[in-house]
Formats: C-alpha cells, structure tokens, sequence
C-alpha cells in the first residue's frame, strides 16, 4: 500500500486548497447572512451557485464518481484527500463540487443501475447541478437499520407501480430544487427471501400523491445547504413501470452498493472536519490567557491537542487502506475495513470536535465557531448509513466466524 499522492491527486488538491481559501472560506459567512434574507429559508443561497460555477471553472467538478463518463474517474484512493479537504466546510465545499450528499449516491446508483431513460432525464441534470434529488428509505414506524422492516409499499397496478408509505430524515427533500426521490419499499413482502422482498422506483417531487409534512431537525439545527431532512408521505403514488431501478427483488443490493461509497466518503469527509476542529483549538490555545498563563500552556490542553492529532493519523491511515482495498478487490473485499471506519471515525472525530467545544467555552457551543454544528453532524453519523451497533454486529460476526 502506498498511499503518496500521485501526479493528479496532487494537480487537483493544490487546485482545490486555493479554491478553498479563496472562495469557499471567505463565502461561509455570506451564506449564512444571504440565507437568512431568503424567501425560502430552504433554497440555495446566491453565493453557493457563484462557488459551483467556480468549481466548474478550475475543473473541480463531480470528482466524486469514479465512472470516466459521468465524473472525474479518481479512485478511492485518489479522491479521498480531496474529500477529506472539503470536509473542513462541510457545508459549502461539497455542495460547490457538485459531490454532495444525498446527491452522490443517488448518482452512483442512476449510473450503474438506471436504464438508458432514466439516466437521461435524471442522471444528466443532477451531474449538472441543475437540480436535487432525494433518498426515501428511513421510517418512523419501524427499525429501518433492519431494511427487512420497511413497510412502504410499491405495488403493480398494470402499466403502473403504487407507492404507498411514510418516511423521514429524507435527506434534500425540503430544497425547493428537488426534484426527484429514489424510493425504496416493498414490492413482494411475503417473499421467502427477505433480501429480495424490496425494490427502489423513482418518483418525481411533483407526482400526485406526495407530501413534504415538515422539515426534521438534527440535534437543534436544519441542514439548509443540503436541503434538509424531511418527513415525506406517499399517499398512492402512481408512477410508471419504467421508474422501477434495476429490477424488482434488487433493492436491497442496490442500497448495498449504494451505501459503500456513500460511508468512505463520509470518513473522508469526516478527517477534514477532526483537522479544522484541531486548528481551531490550536488558534484559540495560543490566544487565550487562563490562570496566569496561554490556554497552550496547560497541561490538559496539550493532551487534548495531542491526542487528537495522533487520532486523526490513525483514523486517515484506516480510510485509506480502506479506499486502496476499494480500488483493488472491491467493496466485498473491503467488508472489514468498511465496516471498521464506520464505527471509529465519527465517534472519534465526534470526541475531538467536543474537546474543541471546551476550549472555545461559551463560544464552543454558539453560531460565531463552526464548531457545534460540526459536532452535530459528526454525532449523527453514528445513525446515518446505519447505526454503530449494526456495523459492530456485522463486523463482530465475521470475526467469530473464523473461531466457529
């Protein structure tokens, strides 16, 4: 494993670090004021759509997907560094290179499993960043980090599929720009094999039948810039057969496949965000005065500084060989690795961004640092994509399977 930047991961983070000090820094307060003076407290601030012009303009646009045709064709291993540089303003950067989610993942999955229609009408706008899309899967109603749980239905009408069900935490759906949800329920549900009980179908926001009931808040704050987390109920949906994605029976694969980049990505993210957090509390440790002496002189203090630091070079080197078994033998191969990332990354991450919020005091917890925000959505990747326990269970697993 070699993990040195090759010649184009490095062209691109020297262009992506300028971008960010020149454009995207300086916007994180301008967002936020144009945001507030918006009719619709959920569109996109002007300055974002001046960041992803930008971006478009230094090349610096869909570097996510691997796939040469729609996207950047970085490998894991590549695109993790670049990753891990917009997770320092979790929400500009990657909503400016177009690799923001839900959005990603629901890309990934139009190309690899949409039909030839599908891509057109919505693949192509979303890899222009002309419009949103939403991911329906979570349910208030049952445990759907068991996905054998949902109970949304999609059923056969003739030439129709019939959506019917309730969602929440519905990632992008308050954007007024969302225009399409990957749904994914039920379409056989006394099927023997509770893996092929499920299917996905696109329904388009506009379609009869759909309701946005409210925004869902995240430990006190609403993600405007990603389009928020709603509770979406489809009352009979009516769309046609040709929205089914893949095949009926193939919605858990689907997630599968969906949900393995969509974590890395998240740890790499996740790095960016332990490193501002690090820097912050480096700056204020040096400019604060405590007890007779700089915050930076204090004992506890350098212990959270140098625990953090040796935390964030475990945490890097686990992602990477985890993005390099991605590259090389695929997501299966990559089980432990992925599974293993997804259990320490945001909890440790979580843990230094907290010992940050101490060091600022009053300011640690306020809108002034970015930092309680940062907290929150790295608390709440313990839930997103699955739940720590379901990873440590699978993980678990396979380890004793080796011992039975």
């Amino acid at each position: 494993m070699d993990f040195a930047f090759d010649a184009r991961t490095e062209e691109l983070r020297g262009r992506l670090l300028a971008f960010m000090d020149e454009h995207v820094y300086p916007a994180e307060a301008v967002a936020e004021e144009q945001r507030a003076a918006l009719a619709d407290p959920w569109d996109t601030p002007p300055v974002v759509e001046e960041l992803k012009a930008e971006a478009r303009r230094r090349g610096l646009w869909n570097v996510f997907l691997p796939d040469a045709e729609y996207g950047a064709g970085l490998t894991n291993v590549q695109y993790a560094p670049l990753a891990e540089i917009t997770g320092r303003s979790p929400q500009l950067a990657p909503t400016a290179l177009n690799c923001a989610a839900p959005d990603t993942g629901n890309m990934e999955v139009l190309a690899q499993f949409g039909t030839e229609e599908q891509r057109k009408r919505w693949l192509q706008p979303l890899l222009a960043g002309e419009i949103r899309s939403a991911f329906a899967m979570t349910e208030p109603e049952v445990a759907s980090s068991d996905a054998t749980n949902i109970e949304t239905r999609i059923e056969r009408d003739g030439d129709d599929y019939v959506v019917t069900g309730r969602k929440w935490y519905i990632s992008g759906a308050m954007n007024p720009r969302c225009e399409i949800f990957i749904v994914m329920g039920k379409t056989d549900p006394e099927g023997a094999d509770p893996r092929r009980q499920q299917s996905m179908v696109l329904v388009p926001r506009e379609t009869p039948g759909v309701e946005i009931r409210r925004a869902m808040r995240v430990y006190g704050y609403e993600d405007h810039y990603h389009g928020g987390h709603a509770e979406v109920v489809f009352d009979g949906v009516r769309v046609p057969a040709a929205n089914i994605v893949g095949e009926e029976g193939g919605g858990f694969a689907i997630a599968q496949a969906r949900l393995g980049p969509g974590r890395i990505h998240h740890c790499m993210r996740l790095i960016g965000m332990a490193e501002r957090a690090i820097e912050l509390m480096c700056r204020r440790a040096v400019d604060r005065t405590a007890f007779g002496k700089p915050l930076a002189g204090q004992g506890v203090v350098q212990e959270w500084i140098a625990d953090s630091r040796v935390a964030v070079e475990q945490l890097r080197l686990l992602v990477l060989k985890t993005a390099w078994l991605m590259d090389t033998v695929g997501n299966r191969g990559a089980h432990t690795e992925i599974q293993a990332i997804k259990i320490a990354t945001p909890r440790t991450v979580a843990d230094i961004i907290d010992k940050a919020v101490q060091l600022h005091g009053a300011g640690g917890v306020g809108q002034d640092f970015p930092l309680a925000e940062l907290w929150a959505a790295a608390r709440t990747l313990r839930l997103a994509d699955g739940p720590d326990e379901v990873h440590q269970r699978s993980l678990a697993r396979r380890e004793l399977k080796r011992y039975r």
